[in-house]
């Protein structure tokens, strides 16, 4: 069970189609080299994430890894109770070609930056 627990829940993350364009509708948002994120308040007790690769950034394969390092990079820095928007994280080519490091220092700031506006 242990091993299950180390990654983002189900219910914390966005998988509809639907969910996405009306988060994205709202044209909240804020951008970095590396990440673009679009918010709006939370519509549940938690907070909800999604995350969407484009096909410029790889093969399928690559996508995954890549939206897998992204969620555990979220898993790591937000606390799901108390954020206070459901997101949308859009990777950009620079997330590649960075660190994990990199990529987890840059995507805190954007959401350091999304709970003070």
């Amino acid at each position: 069970m242990a091993f299950f627990q180390k990654f983002m829940k189900i219910k914390y993350r966005i998988k509809k189609q639907e969910e996405f364009q009306t988060i994205i509708g709202k044209r909240k948002s804020l951008a970095n080299a590396a990440y673009v994120i679009y918010y709006q308040p939370k519509s549940e007790p938690w907070c909800r994430v999604g995350i969407s690769v484009g096909k410029k950034l790889g093969i399928a394969v690559k996508r995954n890894k890549y939206k897998r390092q992204c969620r555990m990079i979220i898993h790591e820095i937000l606390e799901f109770d108390d954020f206070p928007y459901d997101i949308i994280i859009i990777l950009r080519n620079k997330f590649i070609k960075q660190s994990y490091l990199d990529n987890k220092k840059d995507l805190e700031s954007l959401l350091n930056k999304v709970t003070i506006i």
